[in-house]
């Protein structure tokens, strides 16, 4: 099913942008422009989708319902997961009044 070209410099520029959010985060001072790796994260991100509608369009098999279903089934599940720990974590931490 995959037979498109793994973009190992792609990922690595990921890495990049990633790496500049956290070190913002952990010490703003060693890289006070880190959240600029943000904008970068998006921007990649955007250029790999693009890629992927350009290349469907070409084959006449570019569909939205199929395209929005991708992205679906491909964030959810990670979102879904990500709300069940904030909540467990929340109800563990939390005050009633504060929850």
């Amino acid at each position: 099913m995959k037979n498109e070209r793994y973009r190992l410099d792609i990922q690595g520029l990921r890495a990049i942008a990633v790496l500049c959010v956290v070190i913002f985060h952990i010490a703003p001072d060693y890289l006070p422009g880190g959240f600029v790796g943000v904008d970068m994260f998006f921007v990649i991100s955007g250029y790999l989708i693009i890629g992927h509608i350009i290349k469907d369009l070409k084959n006449n098999s570019f569909n939205l319902l199929n395209f929005y279903s991708k992205r679906v089934v491909r964030l959810f599940p990670a979102y879904f997961v990500l709300m069940v720990f904030c909540l467990v974590f929340a109800y563990i931490l939390f005050l009633p009044s504060e929850f």
